[in-house]
Formats: structure tokens, C-alpha cells, sequence
């Protein structure tokens, strides 16, 4: 049976909190060098350099180096599982840190666009390495009652590195020298680097150390990572449930053939690819086109997007206290449909009023691009790297983490190749690819997607009907028992653990 802990006594330790802090730089890594190429395709040096500003293939070039990082990425992120499956979940974050530094002075020393495209193809594999690497650690490493705010500190980490990328992009525009585009890239080691220099005070996770049968490791780990009772209760979760694990299957292969882990794959494919239908990344890596379309000169729309990816953040911090109060598949799916009305708005607005001089229509536009920056942020970005880690038991959770990132390449590789020609060509029709299969997308999580709120890692097979996996039992309360709340008596615990005033405990 699932248990769901709402209770407060169950707690993370500032030494837990420290630990998330100290990997999502990792995930700022992630922010950084996936955004650094929007600020940079509105330097007028780097188009000169290689030729953009006059090339007859330029639009087709500035599509292909996204398409290539987003490919490197589908590519690169699959053998995350094997470094952090047989090394630890640190060297799953190490290896990629390391490609991010090698490929951010590689990209910064391109001499002619054949070798910029090679690096950047290297770079998309190192970024989403650590995009799947980082929250795999993170939700091995927290209690489950604040599971969700602290791996959402990983959202809120990347958008800190979109924050700077672009803050940056702003200011060597104003730096009068042709190689001032290198700069953007040559930063890009500074995260990987700082992340890389704390693992070795980082410990290992818990449930990691136990799957390798290092049991005492994982128990003094725990004891610095949890309160005490915390400590006790993870300790015997993970220890009994490892037990079964050890004797499942644990290759891709089982994760299509085996009828429960397919439909986490699939969870995990549908919750990724279908947040994608946001269209995010096109939004945020050609805003300063957009924007350019609209009218604004090139100093305003690197503003702009300053503007709008500060906004971003904020809301990412938000998110961290919102994700622990509502279903995931609710959270998800309602800050989709809000991205989708902003959406329809915005394609309204440029149908009928781009190009023109109505300041109002534009100022307009502008206005939802960032209210739809807020939804997308508050609850999507973050809240998908948690989910997917809730999905997948320990033996599958680097191996789920991986498809689910893939499917963001693969769904990236599309929009972010076809994203200049189709704003060009199609206008303001080019929002309907994301607008009629998002509506379609945010129906689907709301009505059919089961929710891991509040669960326990090792529970979360019940929810998949893998009973015969449950190594751990939670029997002081169930989801038809009556509770008391403190003042309004009986109460039950919902279908979807939504709030009851309630104390549960565990018996393992």
C-alpha cells in the first residue's frame, strides 16, 4: 500500500540542504551552456566572424547549431546510467562537468563554423549528461516529505545559469572587440569547474552504496544526511527493498518488455516530450529573433531577454515552494495550460497586429512571452526532473532519468532545426505545432498520469502494481483508514494524498 507523509517530523538536515546546493551547480552548468548560444546569435561580431550576416545558408547554419547540441545530447545522455550505475552517482555528474569545460575552451577557440558545429555536438553531450545526472543524485539523497522542494533547487540552479549567460551575452555586446563573443563561451568552464571541485566533499548516495553492498558507508552517510529517525527509517527502507532489486531486471531492454517499467517509460517520455510542446527552448534560444521581428533593436532585445530569463528565475525559486503542495500531474498539467493560453494569445496578437505600428499589440506580445516564462518555470521545468526521478525504482532511476532527458533532445532536434525557418515562413502559424498537441498533452497528464507525491522512493511500486517488488511494508495507515486531525477529528487519506492534517508512520 502507498504511504504519503505529510507529517512534519520526517525532515531533511542543513547538511542535506548544503549537499543539493552543492550539486546543483551542476545543474547551473546545465542553464549555462544550453542557453549560451541565444545571447550569442545576436552578436554582431560572431555573425561577422563566420559569416552569418551574409551567408545564403545562414538560417539553415544558426538552426543546425542547435539541432547538432541537441543531438549530441540524445546521444551523450545514454551512457550517464553506465558511469553512475557502476561508478556512483558522482562520477555520473563528474564526467560530463569534465566534457563542459574541455568543449567551453574548444568553443571559445573555433576558428570557422565546421569546428564550431564538432564542439558544439561535444557540448550537447556533456550538457545533458549532467542535466539527468544531477537530479538522479538529488532524489536518491532527501526524505521523501521534502522530496520535491529540495531536487527542484536543480530547476532553479539552471535557470541561475540562464540568468548569468544571458546577463553576460548583454554586456560584452557593449565591449568593443571582435573577439567578444569568445568570452560568453570561455565562461562557460566556470560551473562545471566549481562542481568538480566540491564532489570530493559530496557524499555518495545511500541507496547507491547499498546496491553496491557497502551498507555501512551508506548508513554513516545517512546518519549526516537525515535526522536521527530519518536516518533509521531510510536506512531500513533502502536495505530491505535493495534486497529485491538486486534480483529484478535492470537492462533498456526490460524497460519496454517488462508491462510496469514500460508504463514508466512511457510516463517518463510523455511527461518530457509533452512539457516540450511548450516550446520553451525555441522561445528562449530565439527570443532575440522574435523579438527582432517585432522591431526592437539589437541592444533592446538583449535586454528583453535579460528581462525575461531574471523573471524566469524568480519563478523557478517560487516553484521550490509550491511543487510540495499540489499532485504532480495536477501541477504539471495546469502550468502547461497556462503556457498554451499565453501561447494562443501571443499568435493572436502577431496574426493580426505583425508587422504594424501598433506599439500596443507589440508592448502586448512582449508582456505574455514573460507571463508564460512565470507558468513555465513555476511549474514545469523543475517539477519533471522530480517526477522522473519518482518514477523509477533504484536499480532503473539513471537508466529513466536517461530516456526522459533523451526525449527532450529528440523533441529539441525538431523544433530547435525547423524554429528559424518556421517563425520566417509560417509567422505566427508556426505556434499552432505546439499549441494543438500541448492542449492534447495537458488533458492527458491531468486525467490519466498517476501522482508520486509525498512517496516514499522505496513505495513507489505499489503505485505500478508491483506488489511482488514491495519488499516494504507501511501498515499504520492506508488509504481508506480514518485519521484524526487535531481539530476536526476523523478524517481519510484521498486517492491522490491531497492535504488531510494527518500524522503517518512506517513500520518496516
Amino acid at each position: 500500500m502507498v504511504q504519503r507523509y505529510i507529517s512534519g517530523r520526517r525532515q531533511f538536515n542543513w547538511y542535506n540542504l548544503m549537499i543539493i546546493i552543492g550539486a546543483s551547480f551542476g545543474s547551473m552548468s546545465y542553464g549555462y551552456a544550453s542557453s549560451a548560444i541565444a545571447p550569442i546569435l545576436a552578436q554582431p561580431t560572431f555573425l561577422q566572424y563566420f559569416e552569418l550576416d551574409t551567408r545564403s545558408d545562414s538560417t539553415a547554419l544558426q538552426g543546425t547549431f542547435n539541432g547538432v547540441f541537441q543531438t549530441g545530447g540524445f546521444l551523450g545522455v545514454f551512457t550517464v546510467s553506465w558511469f553512475a550505475d557502476r561508478y556512483g552517482r558522482r562520477m555520473g555528474i563528474a564526467v560530463p562537468a569534465v566534457i563542459l569545460v574541455v568543449t567551453a575552451a574548444l568553443l571559445a577557440g573555433s576558428t570557422n563554423v565546421a569546428e564550431f558545429i564538432v564542439w558544439r555536438f561535444i557540448a550537447g553531450a556533456g550538457t545533458f549528461m549532467i542535466l539527468a545526472a544531477v537530479p538522479t543524485y538529488m532524489t536518491e539523497v532527501v526524505p521523501p516529505r521534502n522530496r520535491g522542494m529540495l531536487v527542484d533547487i536543480h530547476g532553479a540552479a539552471l535557470l541561475f545559469g540562464y540568468m548569468v549567460v544571458i546577463w553576460i551575452g548583454y554586456a560584452v555586446y557593449f565591449w568593443s572587440s571582435e573577439n567578444n563573443w569568445r568570452l560568453v563561451f570561455a565562461l562557460q568552464a566556470f560551473f562545471p569547474l566549481a562542481v568538480l571541485a566540491m564532489l570530493p566533499f559530496v557524499p555518495e548516495t545511500p541507496r547507491w552504496l547499498v546496491m553496491k553492498g557497502r551498507a555501512d558507508e551508506a548508513k554513516k552517510a545517512l546518519d549526516r544526511l537525515h535526522t536521527p529517525e530519518e536516518a533509521v527509517l531510510e536506512f531500513e527502507q533502502i536495505c530491505k527493498q535493495l534486497e529485491v532489486d538486486r534480483t529484478l531486471p535492470s537492462s533498456y531492454w526490460s524497460m519496454l518488455t517488462k508491462k510496469s517499467y514500460r508504463k514508466r517509460t512511457l510516463l517518463a517520455l510523455g511527461t518530457t516530450c509533452g512539457i516540450q510542446f511548450s516550446g520553451i527552448l525555441v522561445i528562449n534560444n530565439y527570443q532575440p529573433t522574435l523579438y527582432g521581428i517585432l522591431g526592437y533593436a539589437t541592444d533592446r532585445q538583449l535586454l528583453l531577454e535579460g528581462g525575461w530569463i531574471t523573471l524566469a528565475w524568480g519563478a523557478g525559486v517560487a516553484g521550490c515552494f509550491i511543487i510540495d503542495r499540489l499532485p504532480r500531474p495536477k501541477l504539471i498539467a495546469g502550468s502547461l495550460a497556462g503556457c498554451m493560453v499565453c501561447l494562443i494569445i501571443v499568435a493572436a496578437l502577431i496574426a493580426n497586429f505583425v508587422p504594424s505600428d501598433n506599439t500596443s499589440a507589440t508592448n502586448a506580445i512582449v508582456a505574455f512571452i514573460f507571463l508564460y516564462v512565470i507558468f513555465y518555470e513555476g511549474g514545469l521545468d523543475g517539477t519533471q526532473a522530480v517526477y522522473l526521478g519518482e518514477l523509477f525504482p533504484t536499480h532503473l532511476r539513471a537508466k529513466g532519468m536517461n530516456i526522459g532527458m533523451a526525449g527532450i533532445c529528440l523533441m529539441n532536434i525538431v523544433w530547435l532545426q525547423s524554429a528559424p525557418t518556421g517563425i520566417a515562413n509560417a509567422g505566427w502559424k508556426y505556434f499552432l505545432a505546439y499549441i494543438i498537441p500541448g492542449c492534447l498533452t495537458v488533458v492527458g497528464i491531468w486525467l490519466y498520469f498517476p501522482d508520486t507525491w509525498g512517496v516514499p522512493l522505496e513505495e513507489v511500486a505499489a503505485i505500478f502494481g508491483d506488489a511482488e517488488e514491495l519488499k516494504v511494508e507501511s501498515v499504520a495507515a492506508s488509504e481508506t483508514a480514518t485519521m484524526t486531525d487535531e481539530k476536526d477529528g476523523p478524517q481519510h487519506l484521498d486517492h491522490s494524498g491531497h492535504k488531510n492534517s494527518v500524522e503517518q508512520k512506517e513500520v518496516v
